[in-house]
Parts: structure tokens; sequence; C-alpha cells
């Protein structure tokens, strides 16, 4: 494919690596945002080609990573009720909250649906008008606007029987609340192409002059992931802060507007807890009052009780680049990704998973 000869190709590769090379003349602690980012960095072992002065955090862009154990716990509270399907994507069938998972609950007999789009479930509910459908809708501000897709079709055909499990967030807030974590010494930041092309730049922009760090958008192929360290350390190297897109192909300056007002109709913005991360201001995503009735938490009065969790996971210093995956007493070992004890081992783009699969060998 021509992708594969544009942003695949050895000598592009060599030569994005030499110019890295010569200007990555001090230490530098770069964190990639989206977890389609670390699972590249891993699938190519592009960071063991990267000069010793360059270390590449891997920062909590998998929305499967960050969606909160009491969240997964009130997916199986509702999942439980004998008058509920289930629905959700198949990362979070796997991932392990303070009462089980998803997948033991089905393995129990109860219907849990995995589907490919959330306008799978508007079929499904209407084959089922005696069953209450329930969709776990989980992302960040890419996957956001298909929700409002789905919460259009659910308003305008006054469906009774389909609601949302929500657990959204926004990046830059979970940035700007990592970049100044003592503990985390970020010196620049890979933004997540996806998620810019619909909020666009100007956030990033201000999230540059704010944090005093250059910022990089950034595509998911191997020159994209190269061209947009080399372009951190040159704006670093230079004491340049300010946010480049590196990504034109897919970025537009000003994102999707469109996407953006849908979203802003159906939802606003709260304090979130991230899992490993903890309470977030202003960093989630949840239905505005006049739709809240559409929200499953509402619909079943879920009374989830804090549970406790494997306290020897460490996803959370993972996710602020103070270990890597291998430092956690559980990796490998106790945790792997057919018995995944932490979220960050369930997804393919969480660190751990992207880790184990690509470097233990």
């Amino acid at each position: 494919m021509w992708y594969e000869k544009q942003f695949r190709d050895n000598g592009n590769l060599t030569t994005l690596l030499q110019a890295i090379r010569q200007i990555a003349t001090f230490p530098i602690r770069i964190m990639e945002v989206c977890g389609g980012q670390t699972y590249a960095l891993s699938r190519y072992r592009i960071e063991e080609l990267l000069p010793n002065t360059v270390q590449m955090i891997h920062g909590p862009g998998c929305p499967v990573c960050v969606t909160h154990e009491d969240t997964i716990s009130q997916a199986i509270e509702i999942a439980r009720n004998p008058q509920t399907i289930f629905c959700t994507f198949g990362d979070m069938v796997r991932v392990p909250g303070t009462k089980g998972s998803l997948q033991q609950l089905k393995a129990e007999g109860k219907d849990i649906r995995i589907v490919y789009s959330p306008l799978d479930t508007l079929r499904i509910a209407s084959e089922n008008p005696e069953k209450q459908v329930v969709f776990f809708a989980i992302g960040f501000e890419t996957t956001t606007p298909l929700y409002t897709l789905l919460l259009q079709e659910i308003v305008s055909r006054k469906i009774t029987n389909l609601s949302l499990l929500t657990s959204l967030f926004t990046i830059p807030a979970a940035i700007s609340f990592l970049a100044q974590d003592p503990e985390c010494k970020i010196d620049g930041l890979l933004a997540a192409g996806h998620v810019c092309s619909i909020t666009g730049l100007r956030e990033y922009d201000a999230l540059a002059e704010k944090l005093k760090l250059p910022i990089a958008v950034t595509g998911f192929e191997p020159a994209d992931l190269l061209y947009g360290i080399y372009q951190v350390i040159r704006l670093k190297a230079q004491g340049i802060d300010r946010t480049i897109n590196a990504y034109r192909r897919a970025v537009p300056t000003q994102g999707n507007r469109m996407a953006r007002q849908k979203t802003e109709r159906f939802f606003t913005p709260y304090d979130a807890y991230w899992r490993g991360l903890g309470k977030i201001p202003v960093s989630g995503l949840r239905l505005r009052p006049e739709y809240e009735q559409y929200e499953a938490r509402n619909r079943f009065l879920c009374k989830v009780k804090p549970g406790i969790q494997a306290s020897a996971c460490r996803a959370g210093e993972i996710m602020k680049g103070k270990i890597s995956p291998e430092k956690c007493p559980l990796f490998g070992n106790r945790c792997t990704p057919d018995t995944p004890l932490g979220a960050s081992m369930v997804s393919s783009e969480g660190a751990c998973s992207a880790f184990y699969r690509y470097r233990t060998n």
C-alpha cells in the first residue's frame, strides 16, 4: 500500500533517526498521550532505536485502561439484571473491576453482547422491546460524537428501553494534571492525531503555553511518530513552547466543528475519576440534565460500594511515567494478556499489553 512505502520505508525512517540523533544531545522525557501511539511504538520497536537521551513515557490515552473500577462494577451490577441486555465493545468485557469482569458474568449466562457500532443497539432494542438494553459508552473526544448519533436516534424515536452507561474523558485536562505532577517530569508531548481531528489545535496551543512544553500532533505510522519526536526535541532545544501539527494529512487546524457541537448538545464537563490516576478536575463528560434519563446509572439506581483493587498493580505509576511496565511485580507473572489483573494489560493499546506482546521476547 502507498502509506507503507511512504511512512514505513526504511530509508525514510533511517533519515529521521539520524536527524533525531543529531539534535538529541540532552536528556528529554516525551509522553505519548494516545494508546494507539503506545501500541505503534512497541510494535515497531521504535523506542529501541532512539538514542539513550530520549525516554518515552506511556500516558493515559487508552479509554479501556482509564475507565474506573467502580464503573466496571456498575456495569456488572446492571448486567446482572435478568431484564437487561448489556452491550459493549470487545475489550471492555475482560477488564477487571472490583467485582470481577463482564466476561465472568457472560460465562454465568448473562446476556452480554459485543457490538461493533453503538448504532447496533438500536436494532437490539427494537428486537427486544421487553428488555432494557444498555450500551457501555467509553472513550475520549474521538468516540463521543458517535454516541451523540445514538442519542439523537433514541430521542427522536422516543425509545424507552435503551440507555448508555457513560465513561467519557477529555485528554487536555489529563495532560495538564500529569504535567503539573512534579514526579512525572514531562519535557514534551506527542498529542493524538485522531483526537485532534475532532478538537482541533486551539486547546493544545493553550496547553503548550500554559505548561511550557513543546507538543507535536502525530499519526500512528513509524514515520509519523519519529517526525513528531524530532519536532518535540527540536522545539525543546530552541526553547520554544508551542504545538506543531505533524499530521496535516488528517488533522485540520480547526478540527471538526460539527462533531464538537453535537458533543456540546448532549454532554457537559465534570470532575471525573480516572483509573490509576484518581480524580481529575473537569476531565470527564456526562449527559446534560435534560438527557440524564438516558444514563443507565440513573435508570438502574446503581449503588456500587468501593471495592479493593489489586494493590500490587502499578498501572497508575506506569501512566505517570514513574516506572516502566516490567517493573510492576505482577507483569508477566500473575498479570498477562490471558490473565489480566490491570486494565493496561487488557487492551492492545494499553502500555502493559503492548510491552508484553512486542518487547518481552
